[in-house]
């Protein structure tokens, strides 16, 4: 009788110690209560990167959350990479890009706060250095980016700049196709290649989103021809995270701190103008 009872401490003991000690339950990863919430937000490198790094990071810090900034180079892998809960959040894509993107990916992905405008500008090749578009000569080349979701708003800021016409009505949703006249040559390059194109002559102007201006060396206020106005812009760049964890309380203290007058303050006072400060969370 003894051997039973003694077998039978042994076999509740082992499994007490397998449900206590392999850490591998569904609350695994789990901060204890007074530890430190850990989150991974993807983002691009100027200004998104710079922001969480420079400003949010030690925010964050201060709420007892751990972030770490993941670099990355592309506008596809931040999203599937949040889809796929490698990564927690993302901030580096406009509103429009968001939606096209779970459209196209069928992925299931939020907005969590809209944070700043990067306003696209027209810029001169340097050699060239045209003052006006005015000065522009008859079926000038012009460099717009590859990425077919961005063509509406390339076109519509080339109507407005006088350089082409679009169908009436389309708006910012316009395409190739619905242009009815132009002035120029459009000539479509990968969006990080839109600098470089005005530094040789085979274009005369770029258009070029305001981060890789920066990135290049630009000053957006000072050096494009023509640049996009931040009033009423539904261009804003947008700190996204997954329906799952969107509510969760590291995210939201992210959310805050993103859209904090101390990030306001960094934008303004870093850029200067090139970058517009919204800061509202969703």
């Amino acid at each position: 009788m003894k051997k039973i009872v003694s077998a039978l401490l042994v076999g509740l003991l082992a499994v007490g110690l397998t449900a206590c000690g392999s850490g591998t339950g569904e609350n695994a990863g789990s901060p204890q209560e007074g530890g430190s919430n850990k989150i991974k937000v993807g983002a691009t490198a100027v200004p998104h990167a710079e922001i969480l790094n420079e400003v949010v990071k030690p925010i964050l810090a201060k709420e007892n959350v751990e972030m770490e900034v993941v670099l990355f180079q592309d506008f596809v892998l931040p999203n599937t990479q949040l889809a796929e809960k490698q990564i927690d959040a993302n901030f580096f894509q406009h509103t429009p890009w968001l939606e096209n993107t779970k459209k196209e990916k069928g992925l299931d992905l939020v907005e969590v706060a809209g944070v700043h405008i990067e306003p696209m500008g027209i810029y001169s090749n340097k050699s060239k250095a045209y003052k006006d578009l005015n000065s522009l000569p008859a079926n000038a080349k012009v460099a717009i980016t590859s990425a077919q979701t961005e063509h509406g708003r390339v076109l519509a800021l080339l109507e407005k700049a006088g350089l082409l016409k679009l169908k009436d009505g389309v708006g910012m949703n316009g395409s190739v196709a619905d242009i009815v006249e132009k002035k120029i040559e459009l000539v479509e390059l990968e969006p990080a290649m839109l600098p470089r194109s005005i530094d040789d002559n085979a274009v005369d102007l770029a258009l070029i989103n305001s981060n890789f201006a920066v990135q290049a060396g630009l000053n957006p206020t000072k050096d494009a021809i023509f640049l996009e106005e931040g009033k009423d812009n539904p261009y804003v760049n947008v700190l996204v995270a997954r329906p799952d964890n969107k509510d969760s309380e590291a995210i939201q203290k992210l959310a805050k701190a993103i859209t904090s007058p101390e990030v306001q303050k960094f934008i303004e006072e870093k850029y200067k103008g090139d970058f517009l400060f919204v800061g509202q969370m969703n």
